[in-house]
């Protein structure tokens, strides 16, 4: 997998809030705010396929896109890339930038250790 441009993925996160998939209209309304012309998320979209992120089929008239890389496998791909990256696989040192940074709240700071707890109980 590869790290997709921050255009490429506000696509990805429109078609990924479409459950099952989407036709390229609804991408465009999705996608309005952006302000980009239906060429530019056509282009996009065919981008996306060339790499393997999404399917196309033709339903009717219309073009289906089907995401083929769920958002839970890019984001821990993407995850990974960066906190091998910039922080040398060091977890710790990610969540202690956080912190250095003012943020992370104190509830947010619980979350996080409940979340621990429960892996470290999924590991027994």
């Amino acid at each position: 997998m590869k790290r997709l441009p921050d255009t490429e993925l506000e696509v990805m996160k429109a078609l990924w809030n479409c459950e099952g998939g989407a036709a390229r209209s609804d991408l465009e309304e999705a996608l309005r705010d952006r302000g980009w012309a239906a060429n530019t998320i056509n282009t996009y979209l065919s981008r996306l396929a060339e790499k393997g992120f999404v399917s196309c089929e033709k339903r009717g008239k219309a073009n289906w896109y089907t995401p083929l890389v769920s958002q839970a496998d890019y984001l821990s791909f993407e995850s990974s890339a960066v906190l091998d990256k910039v922080f040398g696989k060091s977890l710790k040192r990610f969540v202690a930038s956080l912190a250095r940074g003012g943020d992370l709240d104190d509830a947010e700071v619980d979350e996080l250790q409940r979340y621990l707890d429960e892996l470290k109980e999924g590991r027994k």
